[in-house]
């Protein structure tokens, strides 16, 4: 086999260079001073023309994959040069031979040389040689090829494979893979990266895990101490910040509310007084109007909530079974939502409206007057909306205390893991985080509404010890919606690139909205109406009151409401200046510390 593969590879050499001499031949017929001058005369263009036939023959006979443009030009090059074409030594021998194919043309050599190896399956080397000049390096080229042949035909072994050498161009010469560099089994076996041999046993295999290192390493990275902060973050410092910036919210809260039902009536008893004294109509200032507006609202909101039958809601909530309770809690959180959003915008209008109306000329009073009395009247609607919304969502949580089918524990599970999965793995930017916490505050103050309606129903309604009961449940409302909002921020954060002293910045904002101070951009601040909530509060508390009247003659009934209404505006009153100075401090405090430190740390 070896033997009649020998003798195709020699009878396919000898054919291509036996057509390669014969073109040589013409050409060296043709031009007998082509080697010094390397230029074609034009005359006898019939013998160039069979030249060029024989040539292209030659060629065809036997198809050539160019390994680099150098070997290319061997024909032709770019001045249109006749080049020469030289073949010797076109014979196969047992021991190994050279051969040699040397193309000459406008001053430069390419010498190929080729090296058939003792054995049959091995392959080929080349090299190439250019040289740039006149007669004198042509005949050091060519003793030098000369040499290397002799060289050659002495030695038993094929030559190394030679460099590669630059050309004029920039080019270098490509170099052929031998059978060495090719051997698969060779290179497995010197590749240090080759882990598993296969004739590695198992219990080699066992032993080689067992001494190798981290038995998770090829699942887990090292870490860094970047990592290693950033997990302290997300466990310790980034909760701790969170839940003071949502319970700093809340309280932010709770002083408007009770701003609402304090601040707000004593200045429009105020001012009624001063109308009622000096018996003269003087213009409202926008304050005025704002505060007339809301109580417009206010009242209107109470009057039409008074008139809704709360039994008949809540017999209605918990004796369908089309909808699970907690479906029902979950749309109405979702409705409440989205109409608190929109609801600050429509108060932003009316108050803008109103501003307008207190600063606007006696010609464009009647404009402003429409556009006040069309935005009172769409704050009007919408904050009745809102309210009924959360009278039916704090109906549909008291009826889940009051279940005695576990049907609380089921609601906070789907709307705190609904509420983890809405927020968690979603990209939010950091002003939407800020505004997020913001959201839980209000949340949160929502919640507090709808126990407190919870807690009135008891008191109307319940028998039997009830109060234990209450505290343990709304306990659980309270601690399950921190740990939700304390793991919803630490993964958003993680997630999200947030650091624990972005919440330092959030809560900086906050207390400078508590101070009245201006900020960079106005959509940081904390958006909250209380209209809604109130209006729920006030008709819950009502029938409270009521239940407590003396059945006497009327005189000694509106005495004991003017009392009871003047010992809660006293008590709100208080409540309200406590949580006023306390914010204010608070926020104080922090500020200035703010400006102190340039670099918050991660102990607050």
């Amino acid at each position: 086999m070896a033997r009649e593969m020998e003798h195709h590879r020699a009878h396919y050499l000898e054919r291509f260079l036996s057509d390669d001499c014969i073109a040589t031949m013409a050409l060296r017929s043709s031009d007998p001073t082509g080697l010094q001058s390397g230029v074609a005369k034009p005359s006898r263009n019939s013998r160039k023309k069979k030249k060029q036939k024989k040539r292209k023959e030659a060629i065809d006979d036997f198809p050539v994959i160019p390994e680099d443009p150098v070997a290319e030009q061997c024909g032709n090059d770019s001045s249109g040069t006749v080049v020469e074409s030289t073949s010797e030594n076109y014979g196969i021998r047992d021991n190994g031979n050279v051969n040699k194919i040397s193309c000459v043309g406008s001053g430069s050599v390419v010498v190929v040389e080729e090296s058939v190896c003792q054995n049959v399956c091995g392959f080929g080397e080349l090299r190439q040689r250019n040289v740039i000049g006149g007669g004198e390096e042509m005949a050091a080229v060519a003793s030098r090829a000369e040499e290397d042949r002799a060289e050659m035909n002495g030695s038993k072994e094929p030559l190394p494979p030679a460099q590669p050498e630059p050309v004029v161009n920039g080019n270098v010469a490509n170099k052929l893979d031998t059978a060495e560099s090719l051997d698969w089994k060779r290179l497995m076996s010197e590749d240090p990266n080759y882990l598993y041999a296969v004739h590695k046993s198992p219990a080699k295999y066992f032993l080689d895990e067992m001494y190798s290192g981290n038995s998770l390493r090829r699942t887990t990275t090292l870490g860094s101490e970047k990592e290693r902060e950033r997990v302290y973050d997300t466990i310790f410092r980034l909760p701790w910040r969170c839940e003071v910036l949502i319970d700093v919210g809340f309280f932010v809260c709770f002083d408007a509310f009770l701003s609402l039902l304090t601040i707000m009536p004593t200045r429009i008893l105020i001012k009624l007084w001063r109308f009622l004294t000096a018996r003269q109509f003087k213009r409202l200032s926008a304050a005025e109007l704002c505060d007339f507006g809301c109580f417009l609202v206010l009242a209107c909101g109470v009057i039409l909530l008074g008139q809704t039958d709360i039994s008949l809601i809540y017999h209605m909530i918990r004796g369908q079974g089309t909808i699970k309770l907690y479906m029902v809690y979950n749309v109405l959180e979702i409705i409440d939502k989205l109409c608190q959003s929109f609801g600050g915008d429509v108060f932003e209008t009316l108050f803008n409206s109103a501003e307008g109306l207190a600063t606007c000329s006696q010609e464009n009073m009647r404009f402003w007057i429409r556009r006040f009395v069309s935005d009172q009247a769409l704050a009007m609607a919408f904050s009745i909306l809102h309210s009924f919304i959360l009278l039916a969502q704090a109906i549909t949580l008291s009826t889940c205390i009051v279940a005695h089918n576990n049907a609380l524990f089921a609601l906070l599970v789907s709307n705190n893991f609904a509420e983890i999965k809405s927020n968690v793995f979603k990209r939010f930017s950091k002003d939407n985080i800020h505004n997020l916490a913001y959201a839980d505050s209000v949340e949160r103050f929502h919640i507090s509404a709808f126990l407190l309606f919870v807690l009135a129903q008891n008191i109307l309604e319940a028998q039997g010890p009830w109060f234990e009961s209450f505290l343990f449940n709304a306990f659980v409302v309270f601690f399950c919606e921190m740990l939700i909002d304390i793991i919803k921020h630490s993964f958003l954060a993680k997630f999200n690139g947030i650091k624990p002293i972005e919440y330092s910045e959030f809560l900086e904002d906050l207390c400078k909205q508590t101070l009245n101070m201006q900020t960079e951009d106005s959509k940081k601040n904390l958006t909250f109406v209380p209209l809604a909530p109130a209006c729920v509060v006030i008709r819950v508390l009502t029938p409270v009151y009521a239940a407590h009247l003396p059945y006497s003659p009327l005189l000694w009934r509106l005495f004991w409401i003017l009392f009871l209404i003047s010992v809660t505006y006293v008590m709100l009153t208080s409540l309200k200046v406590m949580i006023g100075m306390g914010l204010q401090k608070h926020a104080t405090w922090y500020v200035n510390r703010c400006r102190k430190r340039k670099h918050h740390l991660h102990f607050d």
